[in-house]
């Protein structure tokens, strides 16, 4: 596929295509920009203000952000809305079709996880951490257990239901939890993915868990990482 090089009025030459007729192509040219589908990732529990979406991207510098949102808008991925009062300003969400790209990340990203450059040790955004649970999600593993997790994640709080096999995650507090986690999302990765016993990150008081203690054990071990792709001898 050929990439062509296509220049914003506003901003200088940033954004290439390809002139392919390919959905995958196309989708490149739709989210294929640098931080564009981390973007997206950030909108997929709920709106959220501009500088809430820098907060957990980072890495992204403001006039980046602004024109991957620009762009994503132009495409009908991510709509403006304002808050109702007494609430004030901007918030940013994805539009119905933008929600629909849910399951093509989570399956990207248990893909990429297989890569043997993954290292679930770096940055993890707290909608980052809640989508993996969907991702990385073993019906085998949870299909008996009918409970709802808590989360308390910084500034926001998350829950996930799971039921079936299947583990649904929602932005907002959950009154009727089972077992609530409070903690960094790199702490709570360290948990799930890193293999740390909740024992040890309680007394180094990264970690708070209240309710089901088994349920909250278990849990942690719900998600296994997926074995590394082999590297084809040279």
């Amino acid at each position: 596929m050929e990439s062509q090089k296509i220049t914003d009025s506003k901003n200088g030459p940033s954004r290439r295509r390809y002139e392919d007729a390919c959905g995958t192509a196309h989708a490149l040219d739709l989210i294929g920009e640098r931080w564009a589908l981390l973007v997206m990732r950030e909108l997929m529990l709920g709106p959220k203000r501009f500088s809430d979406i820098r907060a957990d991207l980072p890495g992204i510098s403001a006039n980046v952000l602004t024109q991957r949102l620009e762009s994503l808008e132009e495409a009908g991925i991510v709509t403006r809305q304002r808050l109702d009062p007494p609430a004030s300003g901007q918030v940013y969400a994805l539009t119905e079709w933008g929600h629909q790209a849910r399951p093509i990340m989570g399956a990207l990203g248990r893909w990429a996880t297989r890569s043997p450059g993954h290292d679930p040790g770096q940055h993890f955004s707290a909608v980052s951490l809640m989508l993996s649970f969907q991702a990385m999600n073993q019906p085998s593993l949870s299909k008996d257990i009918r409970a709802v997790v808590g989360f308390r994640v910084g500034r926001e709080s998350f829950f996930a239901r799971l039921a079936d096999g299947m583990v649904d995650v929602q932005r907002g507090a959950a009154p009727d939890a089972d077992v609530t986690f409070t903690g960094a999302p790199p702490t709570i990765a360290a948990a799930v993915y890193g293999g740390v016993p909740l024992a040890a990150l309680e007394r180094d008081g990264l970690l708070a868990v209240e309710g089901d203690r088994a349920l909250a054990e278990r849990f942690i071990t719900l998600f296994p990482l997926p074995p590394k792709a082999l590297k084809p001898a040279r």
